[in-house]
């Protein structure tokens, strides 16, 4: 049975502003070192390869971490129900800095890969508990806007890590992106230390599912490679990926088995079906991972089509991740003030999808100053979307379900994140018959492709992100609009 809006109530008393305050400030510190980690890196990649003398095994930087930050992402949200926020959000803090600390040192490529998987390990948690932990002190109410504030840490994130990356490979050492590391771990850990002791405790007796959750994390783990060599390493009929699919499928058909059987599943069936956490987190993980998928396609659209450079390419960019930014912050804002607080994620996406179908529609006669705006419309609407779904899914379940439900959530946004981006990257290099060629070499070859089969590249593109954005649509559609735990400002539009 789920949950009703008035039976789920914090069993506390209410946290003063100041204290909230400094919790947050606490909490977006961690969630701000793992956020520059996926960004900082991407442009030193180059002198890395150079100055390890293995350019072959270089994707493995980026891949590593990527394997076992999603595996371990929803199983900081079930440990952090069983044992608290406190512990499991040091912990994560803690692995993140020494596996930092060893990326720093290493002296080859194999070090390195070891020591980005056990970032992973840590930076897996780092964004999950964050929100959780705003969960827990914030009222569903007055949560939207504590969640544009993430936005706001990813964003800033987003445009000036591979700045700062760019500059330390170039004019520095590029060790010093993992060093920067230590100083704002060390700070994190020292913040987050004292204020979290200040959190309300909602954890409960549970048993984990070890089981189970080793049955997710390997069929992850078997999905996330072969979706990350299918086309670029192997070709996607070949022995190796469908073995990986084919191992993936099983043990996802075994852990569904687990679900139905195990006593206390690793992710509890009522919550999988709750129909605000089914679709909320379905519209959500559609939108985001269209969001991923954009902003690693739209820097290439930009070079091989239109005609940028790559330091250009990166400026025109930022309509997408600033609008993202916006939208999410307004949103946020609003849900404190509506009743009706899907409204504005609705017509943002709708304009979303419509900015998409524009782009797809003529993608080289569009003049530069179109696209940028059409890309600051679909930024402003996949963003309005972002603080309406994580709050909606915290407001259906019980204190003690935080964060599992959260976990879940994040779990399957990288777990979409992944696809889409697969997907694009299989249009884009199918299409440009660009066979063996990672995307990331794509933009240096453009100059020996035809033109015309680049505009329909990204023709499909951009008509295959609206159908993701339409689909995410539909489902913000099908999910509940419960009423939000808390007091409603004076200010506010009373429900209909």
């Amino acid at each position: 049975m789920n949950p009703s809006p008035t039976a789920v109530a914090f069993d506390h008393p209410p946290l003063a502003h100041a204290e909230i305050r400094t919790i947050v400030l606490g909490i977006l510190l961690a969630m701000f070192l793992g956020a520059l980690d996926q960004t900082i890196i991407a442009t030193a990649l180059p002198t890395i390869g150079r100055e390890l003398a293995d350019v072959e095994n270089l994707s493995w930087v980026v891949t590593a971490y990527l394997l076992t930050a999603t595996a371990a992402t929803p199983l900081y949200g079930k440990l952090s129900d069983i044992h608290g926020r406190r512990g499991m959000l040091l912990t994560a803090i803690a692995i993140f800095v020494a596996a930092s600390v060893l990326c720093a040192l290493a002296p080859n490529m194999t070090v390195l890969i070891i020591g980005r998987a056990l970032q992973g390990l840590g930076g897996g948690g780092l964004l999950s508990l964050a929100q959780v932990i705003v969960g827990d002190v914030v009222l569903p109410r007055e949560r939207g806007r504590y969640q544009g504030y993430i936005s706001i840490v990813f964003g800033i994130a987003s445009i000036g890590g591979p700045v700062i990356g760019g500059f330390f490979a170039q004019h520095l050492h590029w060790s010093l992106i993992f060093w920067i590391n230590l100083p704002i771990g060390l700070l994190a850990l020292l913040m987050t230390n004292r204020v979290l002791k200040r959190l309300p405790r909602h954890e409960r007796p549970h048993r984990l599912d070890v089981a189970g959750a080793v049955l997710m994390m390997a069929a992850t783990v078997l999905m996330l490679l072969a979706l990350t060599w299918g086309g670029a390493r192997f070709a996607w009929a070949s022995m190796q990926i469908l073995v990986l699919l084919g191992g993936s499928a099983i043990l996802w058909a075994a852990f569904v088995f687990r679900l139905l059987t195990a006593r206390e599943p690793f992710l509890p069936l009522a919550l999988l079906t709750n129909p605000v956490v089914g679709a909320g987190t379905a519209s959500v993980a559609c939108v985001f991972g269209t969001m991923i998928g954009l902003s690693i396609f739209v820097p290439i659209y930009f070079q091989v089509v239109l005609g940028l450079s790559a330091s250009a390419s990166g400026l025109a960019l930022i309509p997408l991740m600033g609008g993202t930014v916006i939208g999410s912050t307004a949103s946020g804002q609003a849900m404190s003030r509506f009743a009706h607080y899907k409204r504005a994620p609705f017509i943002g996406l709708a304009a979303a999808l419509l900015a998409l179908i524009v782009l797809a529609a003529a993608p080289h006669r569009l003049p530069i100053a179109v696209v940028c705006s059409a890309l600051g419309f679909i930024g402003l609407g996949m963003g309005s979307l972002f603080p309406v779904t994580t709050v909606s899914v915290q407001n259906a379940v019980l204190m003690h379900q935080l964060g599992t439900a959260t976990g879940a959530m994040n779990f399957f946004r990288q777990l979409a994140g992944a696809i889409i981006v697969a997907v694009f990257g299989a249009i884009v290099l199918g299409g440009a018959g660009s066979s063996g060629l990672t995307v990331e070499a794509l933009a240096s070859h453009a100059s020996g492709l035809a033109q015309p089969d680049l505009v329909d590249v990204f023709r499909w593109v951009f008509a295959v992100a609206a159908g993701w954005v339409g689909a995410g649509l539909v489902l913000l559609l099908l999910m509940e609009e419960r009423p939000l735990r808390g007091p409603r400002r004076a200010e506010a539009v009373p429900a209909e």
